[in-house]
């Protein structure tokens, strides 16, 4: 799973279920936000700017796929 490569500045383009893959991962196995940015060769803030914007979507309707949403909407 990787991003598709957009551009010459190397922008990558990640699907919600990829995104929601990693954001689960995180501990797992005792895997922190730093193990899972590096095993994904995506920076650590990637990752919570995911968390925070599938937060967003996740609130008033359910999730597709295998993951729940564990977080409570406002």
């Amino acid at each position: 799973m990787r991003g598709e490569i957009l551009g010459a500045e190397r922008r990558r383009f990640w699907h919600d279920d990829d995104k929601l893959e990693i954001v689960g991962s995180v501990g797992i196995a005792g895997a922190s936000v730093t193990q899972v940015a590096q095993r994904h060769e995506i920076k650590r803030q990637q990752i919570y700017a995911w968390r925070h914007e599938l937060k967003k979507k996740a609130c008033g309707r359910p999730m597709p796929g295998r993951f729940s949403c564990r977080w409570t909407c406002p």
